[in-house]
């Protein structure tokens, strides 16, 4: 008998149908990939399950029995747990207040401690890791955080574990550990569906799959019916030979960003970000410049040198073969510079306003009379031009950005600086957190940017990404340059062998 059974699902959101027709059902100890494109459908699936929203049509079962799961404390009593993609923690407790809140062990209104902290620890080495159940949850990893959340969804005796893209911030071996975990639910009985862009890890750890597209079913198939180029073509609807694919500049202009030695010593307002060492490198217009390494080698960290995000402690940069003086990203602007961060939510958009605020905030100077009132109808210009040119799907203009799908939240982002007309656009993972559909649609629109003479700076976790969308590529590891490769001499090895230099050697 399934677990979980989704007969005929539908919901609906005004202007827009998210959910058509879904039956499909979960087993018992089984690990259930949910995939598709941004806005096919899976956010809203989940939190039916999980009983933030309630289906239109169709029913639910639950071990045969139909079910109306109202709200999430019922979803929870039911066996059921979500782990989204912003965790449900409280930085300030420790490990064990954390998975044991509202549980814990004592009499009246006294905490046994002790007894807390082994429970915790128990729990948590039933995942097969080691966390300090006394350690405060804000001085954790962003893998250890994730453990806490399964170890509460363990707590409460889950049958049915909902992970959220877990894997979109953890480090290769993070992700290997996290897919063992799952692995090690599943030997235990416990159910999970795991969402995730990145299909090899669906093929890797789940035993069925079910995709989903424009709120609609295509199918659910045992993975080892599907591979990876099944499920592209399920999720987008066309084969994956179709998706964009970038051919090498024809023709590059002067330099336009040159950086030499570039340093940034540790200080007290980031004393944890990685330093940078002497680097130096330059990009043309009309270049597309890869920056490849592995989390922590001060990817990022260069580029908010750059922009002046943070402050450099040595070196020089040129622009347009003049040295210029980037103090603030207030000055990067003023020259040409733009950044789009790693994470949108946090550092660029403004999740609580409309996609018109977001997209035309950094241009309203120009879009304002000189009293300073703001012309609607040039801003109203400003957003059409943008959303037919970056084919940004949004209801209007005033819908909150926080409910677009990632892939038109980064588009956003990203026309934001177009509106600036900047001449070097520094991309940080431009790709994170969207699918495969949207990823080629940034990709086209990289291009496009090069071929309109910007120098683009991209930075990118994925080597495939970086190959395939690059001219040039420099390679870093703990802040330093280690190696420089042209289009055509760069693979996968010889990237991945510069990018594990010992640079103490």
């Amino acid at each position: 008998m399934a677990l979980i059974n989704l007969h005929h699902i539908g919901k609906s959101f005004p202007g827009v149908k998210a959910l058509d027709d879904i039956s499909f059902d979960i087993h018992p100890g089984e690990v259930h990939g949910l995939v598709g494109e941004n806005g096919a459908g899976k956010s809203t699936l989940i939190k039916i399950l999980a009983g933030a929203h309630q289906p239109d049509e169709g029913e639910l079962r639950y071990e045969g029995q139909p079910v109306h799961i109202t709200n999430p404390r019922q979803a929870q009593a039911m066996g059921i747990a979500t782990i989204y993609q912003e965790f449900n923690l409280i930085p300030d407790l420790t490990v064990a207040e954390n998975v044991l809140i509202g549980r814990e062990p004592g009499r009246g209104e006294f905490i046994n401690w002790n007894a807390m902290n082994r429970e915790a620890d128990a729990i948590i080495r039933r995942l097969g890791v080691v966390i300090d159940p006394k350690k405060l949850v804000r001085n954790l990893s962003i893998a250890e955080q994730q453990m806490v959340e399964i170890a509460k969804a363990l707590v409460i005796e889950s049958r049915l574990i909902i992970m959220d893209e877990p894997t979109a911030t953890l480090t290769e071996h993070e992700i290997d550990q996290l897919l063992d975990v799952v692995r090690g639910l599943r030997d235990q009985g416990v159910s999970v569906i795991f969402i995730t862009h990145h299909l090899e890890e669906v093929l890797h750890v789940c035993d069925r799959v079910t995709v989903l597209r424009d709120g609609q079913l295509v199918g659910t198939h045992d993975i080892a019916d599907v591979d990876m180029r099944d499920l592209i073509r399920m999720m987008v609807g066309r084969s994956i030979d179709d998706l964009f694919k970038r051919k090498a500049a024809q023709q590059t202009g002067e330099v336009a960003l040159r950086v030499t030695n570039l340093t940034r010593s540790a200080d007290g307002r980031r004393t944890n970000a990685i330093q940078l060492h002497n680097i130096s490198f330059d990009v043309r217009r009309g270049e597309i410049l890869g920056i490849a390494g592995l989390i922590g080698a001060g990817r990022t960290e260069l580029a908010r040198a750059i922009f002046g995000a943070d402050r450099k402690t040595g070196g020089q940069i040129e622009i347009n073969g003049e040295p210029v003086d980037i103090q603030s990203p207030r000055d990067a602007i003023r020259y040409g510079v733009g950044l789009v961060p790693e994470d949108r939510k946090q550092q660029a958009l403004f999740l609580t306003l409309a996609v018109e605020e977001n997209l035309s905030i950094a241009a309203l100077p120009r879009l304002s009379t000189g009293s300073g009132f703001i012309r609607a109808g040039k801003v109203k210009d400003l957003i059409e031009h943008y959303r037919e040119a970056l084919k940004i799907r949004m209801a209007s203009p005033q819908q909150r950005v926080r409910n677009l799908s990632g892939g038109n939240q980064q588009k956003v982002v990203i026309a934001r600086w177009l509106a600036l007309q900047p001449q070097i656009l520094i991309v940080d993972e431009p790709t994170r957190g969207i699918d495969v559909a949207a990823k080629a649609e940034v990709h086209q629109l990289l291009d496009n940017l090069a071929k309109e003479g910007i120098a683009v700076v991209m930075i990118s976790s994925e080597l495939p990404e970086i190959l395939s969308m690059s001219d040039r590529i420099i390679t870093i590891r703990e802040g330093r340059l280690t190696g420089e490769f042209t289009r055509t001499d760069a693979t996968e090895e010889t990237l991945m062998q510069a990018m594990m230099l010992d640079t103490a050697s």
